[in-house]
């Protein structure tokens, strides 16, 4: 998780620093941060459309410019021709229903994060999916 929450540091999402670290038999396979699609300004320069439009937390994720760092680290994966199927997916917050539904379709077997999300749908469907494990890391 330690490893989760330096990635989340190279973020340029104002609201929230997220970050993903794939692992697979003690291997890290791949690393993710939320910030805007490669080649576009950061957030940092142009502002936030939800923190405009006051949208809340968990709510309208297509309003964002970003990509999650879940999304970002499943992609780095298959940019790099790594399988992710069997991986743990480490993350500093609980995956929203948009990640949940690509993270399942990866492969990923378990899911540890260290922060809730508000994300109801996401919760259902990443329970309900029973060959997936979800654990909340608690720092000892």
């Amino acid at each position: 998780m330690e490893i989760a929450e330096v990635v989340s540091k190279r973020s340029t999402c104002l609201r929230r620093k997220v970050g993903a670290v794939l692992v697979k038999d003690r291997q890290i396979l791949a690393t993710g941060y939320n910030g805007t699609p490669k080649g576009l300004p950061h957030c940092e320069v142009v502002g936030c459309l939800r923190e405009k439009l006051h949208v809340p937390s968990g709510q309208n994720h297509e309003l964002c410019r970003g990509i999650h760092a879940e999304q970002n680290a499943v992609i780095q994966a298959a940019v790099n021709g790594v399988s992710t199927l069997g991986a743990t997916l480490y993350c500093t917050h609980q995956p929203c229903v948009v990640c949940s539904k690509i993270l399942i379709n990866a492969g990923i077997k378990r899911i540890v994060y260290a922060n809730p999300y508000p994300d109801k749908l996401a919760q259902e469907m990443l329970h309900a999916d029973t060959s997936l494990e979800l654990e909340e890391f608690h720092k000892k």
